[in-house]
């Protein structure tokens, strides 16, 4: 994985991440995964607005991050803005869990070996916006991560062929982060947003409280909890929402996945070690891809809220250990300080 920080004005960031990469010989439009097309210029310009009405602080940095690059700002827009829409290949398992002094968030990022030398780990400290310190297979957009004020939030892909103008998976998580310190501000926001493409949020705070969050361009459930855990695989449970999901791609065993990891965490107790377990597959199948196929567990992570810790595996955890990240500053919560008391 890329390690990168990005400090200062959106633009600064962006143009600071892309004139480095150019240094480098490293051009994103040369990339195999680089695939801008009529389709996709039609979809974005519609969701531009969206953008510059809800987040134009996040259109700033692909303009920066284009001029660092010297490539088209429409080009770099089109391709950002359209993932998560168009293609069907993500895949991850995700859970939080809230039990006594204990507060977790677990992700698996299951994705191409390929790629897996572009995939990012990014700390952001940008003006105006919540420190944060996130993973993605892409960049500016997030999948995964864990902001200052110990709210963390991740993301599973869900496959139903639907999209409307709006924000996709990974710009969520990103706007979130950013703005959102509690699960109570990132249920509001939701609500609010437009909403591109489809998927499930698991979101956790310092207090404890969590939400599974399904959302499509067809509409949004909720679970809510303060107390016991919630689990996301590549698909909808709710009766509403499950419907959409389609049938005829491989998910990557989303269903065992999803019945693994919540029958391990209806039945062991919770800790941090669970988390490991369930993540490195002692439970059954979690991470065991045949990576001959071209698939893999690309990274795992997990956010011990309760002790202001993030720890990472960048690569299959059954095979590789999990190892602590102390680059992220939190700060101080007195609503988690007054819960944990109670």
């Amino acid at each position: 994985m890329y390690h990168s920080r990005f400090k200062g004005s959106y633009l600064e960031a962006g143009y600071h991440f892309g004139s480095l990469l150019l240094k480098k010989k490293k051009k994103i439009s040369q990339q195999e995964t680089f695939v801008v097309n009529d389709e996709k210029r039609a979809f974005v310009k519609e969701c531009i607005p969206i953008y510059e009405k809800f987040y134009p602080e996040i259109l700033e940095e692909i303009r920066g991050l284009a001029k660092g690059q010297e490539m088209p700002y429409d080009d770099l827009c089109t391709f950002l803005l359209s993932m998560y829409c168009f293609e069907l290949k993500n895949h991850c398992t995700c859970f939080a869990f809230s039990h006594k002094d204990h507060i977790f968030f677990g992700r698996n990022s299951d994705f191409l070996v390929q790629l897996e030398n572009l995939y990012m780990n990014c700390l952001y400290q940008l003006h105006g916006a919540y420190a944060f310190c996130g993973n993605t297979t892409a960049f500016i957009e997030m999948e995964d991560g864990v902001n200052e004020h110990g709210l963390a939030i991740g993301l599973t892909f869900v496959m139903t062929g639907m999209r409307q103008p709006g924000f996709h998976a990974g710009m969520l998580v990103r706007y979130l982060l950013e703005k959102c310190q509690t699960t109570k501000e990132v249920i509001h926001q939701i609500k609010r947003l437009p909403i591109a493409s489809s998927q499930v949020l698991i979101v956790v705070d310092a207090s404890g409280c969590m939400a599974m969050i399904e959302c499509c361009s067809q509409g949004i459930e909720i679970i809510e909890k303060r107390k016991g855990f919630v689990v996301a695989t590549n698909q909808f449970c709710s009766p509403k929402l499950m419907k959409y999901k389609r049938n005829d791609i491989d998910d990557w065993r989303s269903m065992e996945r999803l019945q693994i990891a919540t029958q391990a965490l209806k039945t062991q107790s919770l800790s941090f070690e669970l988390a490991q377990d369930i993540l490195s597959g002692k439970y059954g199948f979690m991470c065991q891809y045949d990576r001959s196929k071209g698939a893999d567990t690309v990274w795992s992570v997990i956010y011990d809220i309760r002790n202001k810790e993030i720890y990472r595996v960048e690569g299959n955890p059954s095979r590789k250990q999990f190892k602590r990240d102390t680059r992220l500053k939190w700060k101080s919560n007195k609503l988690r300080e007054e819960v944990l008391k109670r």
